[in-house]
């Protein structure tokens, strides 16, 4: 998207805001949370209980029992191994891993809308900043003009050659463009505050080191693609089909609990009352044999259970064809803008460049008392009218064709770039001096095989 405009600022901003902003930080996150969880769910495939005990106890029997023990004190000393395996006969396990699949999925597609949303916000906050500074110089140089009507009054005015009632009417001129001037200046340091937000840094002045460009121009025109391709590229639509998924796999989870849970459960070990004797081959002990669960008495909750988990998927299924639909509405309101702003600035051009030339003549004529300083008053305060709507409108078209890029989910592809078969490196903490890597790739799956043990 960036490259459309052939910007090397606004690139080198969305480049310095992929490294450093926070909240893509945060997304990259609960990735590696996502990856964890779905290792911890592919480890149930496999004996669930695995422990190792070791016991040693000093023991007395009561003397006041039927059949006494003739030796009331002994120790006794255990150690050995527990194992435990529930056999996924029923799919609930395999169901697990598949929406931690799934879930891993949506939280890669949340990274990537993050970013989609991050580049926009840039650009668009970039853009913003390059209005703010052209309005800015409109309004400057009509301060000016105004200013120097305003001392041309007060002289005739001193003379007697013009009424009050003129004088009045320059300065309030004057003083409502000084004004609009001041509003201008809180929009574009509030435009820089949020940019530095994007950025990932503390709230300096940025606009030593931009400058004063000019507004970014789009191309006339741009390629949109056909609608199928919304469900490919735009990754909030393939993050909320990854949600849908995993919700489904959750149906299957609670439908097997209503089947028995058969499992293997053994034990080996030794146990000695005197620890010298603890691994002679006497001291062995063992037990193994298969083990069934069935909650037969639970079916109401059971059965429940799954319209739960059905209506939560019914819930996402819907969701999910809503955000297509606005998916399609945001395409059409970012083409009627960025098409229709192209018109409007170049009528509005048309507009203010007779502004301007009939401004001039009002002054030219007013200097030799040619004309009525009421036409005076018009035609400078129109010329900054449209002006600053000139400004406007020319913003208007970048901004339009920002909200096509990413209305289609443009712009995630720039973390592909940085695509190695390394491993993931964990997130860095927030010293400044880190805040300059290079963001990790997460790629689906990757590592999810070394990761898992």
């Amino acid at each position: 998207m960036v490259d459309r405009f052939n910007d090397p600022q606004l690139n080198g901003l969305i480049a310095e805001a992929y490294q450093q902003n926070l909240t893509l930080r945060s997304a990259g996150t609960r990735i590696l949370a996502a990856r964890a969880q779905r290792n911890i769910a592919a480890g149930n495939l496999f004996p669930q209980t695995q422990q190792a005990f070791g016991d040693n106890s000093r023991n007395q029997v009561s003397g006041n029992i039927a059949n006494p023990q003739t030796n009331r004190f002994f120790n006794d000393t255990a150690t050995g191994v527990n194992l435990s395996w529930e056999l996924d006969f029923w799919g609930r396990f395999r169901r697990g891993v598949e929406a931690a699949d799934a879930d891993l999925d949506a939280s890669i597609e949340n990274y990537d809308d993050a970013l989609v949303l991050l580049i926009s916000e840039v650009a668009s906050t970039y853009v913003q900043i390059r209005v703010f500074q052209q309005r800015l110089k409109y309004a400057v140089g009509n301060i000016a003009t105004q200013t120097r009507l305003v001392t041309d009054e007060e002289t005739r005015v001193k003379k007697g050659v013009d009424r009050k009632i003129g004088l009045e009417q320059m300065r309030s001129n004057l003083t409502n463009t000084l004004a609009l001037k001041e509003q201008l200046e809180i929009g574009l340091r509030q435009a820089n505050n949020q940019l530095c937000v994007l950025l990932g840094t503390p709230v300096p002045d940025l606009l030593p080191d931009l400058g004063d460009g000019n507004i970014p121009v789009a191309p006339p025109e741009t390629g949109v693609g056909m609608p199928a391709d919304l469900l490919r590229r735009r990754p909030d639509l393939r993050r909320a089909e990854r949600l849908v998924a995993s919700q489904s796999a959750r149906v299957g989870i609670a439908t097997a609990n209503l089947y028995p849970r058969i499992s293997i459960v053994g034990a080996l070990g030794y146990e000695a009352q005197n620890f010298s004797d603890l691994f002679t081959s006497k001291s062995f002990i063992g037990t193994i044999g298969p083990s069934v669960r069935w909650d037969v008495l639970n079916y109401g909750r059971l059965v429940n259970g799954i319209r739960v988990q059905d209506a939560l998927f019914q819930t996402a299924a819907v969701d999910y064809q809503n955000l297509v639909l606005q998916a399609g509405r945001e395409v059409e309101d970012g083409i009627v803008l960025f098409l229709r702003s192209q018109s409007r600035w170049k009528q509005l051009a048309d507009s203010a460049t007779a502004a301007d030339n009939a401004a001039k003549e009002a002054v030219k004529l007013s200097k030799n008392v040619q004309t009525d300083l009421t036409t005076v008053f018009v035609t400078s305060n129109f010329l900054v009218t449209q002006q600053d709507q000139l400004a406007v409108s020319r913003g208007d078209i970048a901004l339009g064709l920002i909200q096509i890029y990413k209305a289609l989910g443009g712009g995630w592809e720039i973390r592909l770039a940085n695509c190695e078969p390394a491993p993931v490196p964990e997130m860095v903490p927030l010293p400044e001096k880190n805040l300059r890597n290079r963001p990790p790739c997460f790629c689906r799956r990757q590592q999810m095989a070394s990761d898992f043990s």
